[in-house]
């Protein structure tokens, strides 16, 4: 995420000496003491997007395979938008709540003896 931010902050101070630069070059022979505002004062999505498309990936295709098959396994609404059916088969335990319910433990006001 650090890299990501690093570079989309790179990318719009680039587009912004650009820009400035250009100003530049069609204001020759006027006041070249002018101070202008910055012609891209903010990140926008499109450097994040410039970011991302030379982002390198951290994890392996078999990793992504493993975890496209998880996903497609555990989350019916995910599944369901491929057209596929989740395959959620959960083993619950037993209900063994009974096992509270010993009549020796009746006294609950004398938690020592």
């Amino acid at each position: 995420m650090t890299e990501l931010c690093q570079r989309a902050t790179k990318a719009a101070i680039r587009e912004s000496i650009a820009a400035e630069e250009d100003r530049r070059k069609l204001m020759t022979g006027e006041d070249d003491d002018v101070e202008m505002e910055d012609p891209v004062p903010v990140i926008t999505r499109k450097h994040f997007e410039e970011a991302m498309a030379s982002a390198r990936k951290s994890v392996t295709e078999y990793d992504l395979q493993k975890f496209e098959q998880f996903k497609l396994k555990f989350d019916p609404a995910y599944a369901a938008k491929l057209g596929k059916k989740a395959r959620v088969d959960i083993n619950w335990p037993e209900d063994n709540a009974g096992q509270f319910n010993n009549a020796a433990d009746d006294n609950d006001d004398d938690l020592y003896n």
